[in-house]
């Protein structure tokens, strides 16, 4: 079924607080529009008001047909307690509530009662759910799921493990929370490519994927004849993906549609913002002129009252009638003047928006020899790292790349000590002092509150010095007072790059560091990494990012071997 998807004049938030409003978005079959913005803009309420989650605070949602089938997928793999990926699956899919529908619909026409006065008749509800059901896929999905996790690398006989954790096969019996972040996000996309929706809108769908299944990702989006909506921060894949951009200003409190792909509408965005600087530099100068010349005139006015009264004697009526009129018409040109002023066509300031602005503490140099890896073997399970022999020296950038499950995480706890080897050794420099964001940004993942977890990591700082920082990174203190396990994805983020400005790190290892970061943030990150003058390790998934931040080396982790590339 094709379908079409129509918002008109919709506004959007939470509580009393408006995030965007009179937006207009129509998605047809074959188009696939990209919702960029800084968090908090609204994206994840946009596709839930979208997905019809939760309702406009103004305007309307159209679907034609009716019954299209509009599929959402949330930011977050929400995983629950006993549901196995088959069930997952299901539920992601549409699948299981299709299933409901009809087996709610089948028992109803089975009852012996007379139907109400005014009810629909069992028979047509029970067609409706019929065709419903059979639209899903959900006649043959459990047919279809083993393929499908087999092609991604979660067969039962295969590891797909997420890096360094010991070697779990994955079946359709599998509990989703056994299942690391890697293998989660892998399901998630196996759920996606199993899914036969007519609208798709999907949340950040590229987080904790590697390379193999942002392909896999592409090619479903790029093949799909259906409309898609979609939020991400993977510069890449938006711009071989999206055939519109819908921007969500906060700062300007607007929301336009770009034609064309991402990389267009970068062009095109950055010529609509010199436009509207432009105009306001214009405005202001001729505003700035006009008010100049109409206080000359006025103190003009006021110097020729001032000179007749000195010069003229009373009874001279005629000098006296002269500089009267010439007063007059002194004034007559202010009042001309602040006409003009006032018919000035008002052009409001471009608002500047909020950037995230930092540096990399810097601390005193370590040794020459950051850490060795001599033969180094790790072993988990059923999985093995290594033999590994390799080094990092002061000041060398490294980038890492592999596929989930490949052992990339064990690498980087061998290399910072934080994992003895079983056989082989490594050794770690001296004067090393190490910042990290990792992958599952674990510093602040407690229930405490944000501001008591930072501050016991900085004793050095003060409690006020803390929450200025923080402030300094957009969390302010509706933030800061809540339990860290609460926050977003992105504030967690965010709060390890203030971490990184407050301490002083001459190693710095980022895994997945663009995760749940809005695009302004990473390219502010990728300056950061600019001027950072110590080692780096660096683990991505993010083509520009690998393309854009300076690396000396490139480090590939695949099937437990490491290769240099």
């Amino acid at each position: 079924m094709t379908a079409t998807l129509v918002a008109q004049g919709v506004a959007g938030g939470y509580a009393h607080r408006t995030l965007f409003e009179d937006l207009d978005l129509t998605v047809a079959p074959g188009d696939v529009v990209g919702v960029v913005g800084v968090n908090g803009a609204g994206k994840s309420t946009l596709l839930r008001i979208l997905a019809g989650e939760l309702a406009p605070q103004e305007g309307t949602i159209h679907l034609a047909p009716r019954d299209a089938f509009v599929g959402w997928l949330p930011q977050e793999h929400e995983r629950i307690a006993g549901e196995t990926v088959a069930a997952y699956v299901a539920r992601r899919t549409g699948c299981a509530q299709a299933t409901a529908e009809m087996d709610a619909a089948a028992a109803a026409l089975g009852e012996t009662d007379p139907v109400a006065p005014g009810a629909p008749d069992p028979a047509d509800v029970y067609s409706v759910a019929l065709d419903r059901w059979l639209a899903s896929g959900a006649a043959d999905l459990e047919d279809r799921l083993p393929a499908v996790l087999a092609e991604l690398g979660l067969g039962a006989t295969t590891s797909g493990a997420a890096d360094g954790e010991p070697s779990v096969g994955v079946s359709e019996g599998s509990l989703m929370t056994s299942l690391s972040g890697g293998q989660a996000a892998r399901v998630g996309l196996a759920a996606l490519l199993l899914s036969r929706f007519d609208i798709v809108l999907l949340d950040e769908p590229t987080n904790d994927l590697d390379l193999e299944g942002l392909e896999r990702l592409e090619s479903f989006v790029q093949g799909l004849r259906g409309g898609v909506v979609l939020v991400s921060h993977d510069r890449e894949f938006l711009a071989r993906c999206v055939t519109r951009v819908l921007e969500l200003d906060l700062a300007q409190n607007s929301n336009r549609v770009f034609g064309g792909g991402y990389d267009a509408y970068l062009e095109e965005r950055a010529i609509v913002r010199q436009h509207k600087r432009d105009d306001y530099e214009e405005f202001a100068s001729k505003k700035a002129d006009l008010v100049s010349r109409a206080r000359t005139q006025r103190e003009w006015s006021s110097q020729g009252v001032r000179n007749a009264m000195k010069k003229n004697p009373d009874n001279d009526k005629i000098r006296r009638a002269a500089s009267t009129e010439s007063s007059e018409k002194q004034a007559q040109k202010v009042r001309q003047m602040e006409s003009r002023i006032r018919r000035l066509e008002e052009v409001e300031e471009p608002r500047k928006e909020w950037q995230l602005e930092f540096t990399i503490g810097a601390a005193p140099r370590s040794s020459a020899v950051v850490a060795t890896l001599n033969e180094a073997v790790a072993v988990q399970g059923d999985f093995t790292l290594g033999p590994v022999s390799l080094q990092l020296n002061a000041g060398e950038r490294v980038g890492i790349t592999g596929p989930n499950g490949a052992g990339k995480s064990t690498l980087l706890r061998l290399l910072l000590g934080r994992q003895e080897p079983d056989t082989g050794s490594a050794a770690l420099g001296s004067s090393v002092s190490i910042g990290e964001i990792d992958q599952a940004r674990s510093l602040f993942a407690g229930m405490d509150p944000l501001a008591e977890a930072f501050e016991s990591l900085v004793p050095e700082l003060t409690a006020a010095e803390v929450r200025t920082l923080l402030a300094k990174f957009g969390l302010k203190a509706d933030h800061v007072n809540r339990p860290c396990g609460e926050l977003s994805p992105g504030e967690r983020t965010r709060a390890g790059l203030a971490l990184l400005q407050a301490r002083g790190v001459n190693v710095l290892v980022l895994d997945e560091p663009t995760n749940h970061l809005d695009l302004p943030a990473i390219e502010q990150l990728e300056q950061a990494l600019e001027s950072y003058e110590g080692a780096l390790l660096l683990v991505t998934h993010d083509r520009r990012m690998l393309g854009t931040v300076r690396l000396d080396r490139r480090w590939h982790v695949e099937a437990g071997s490491v290769s240099e590339l």
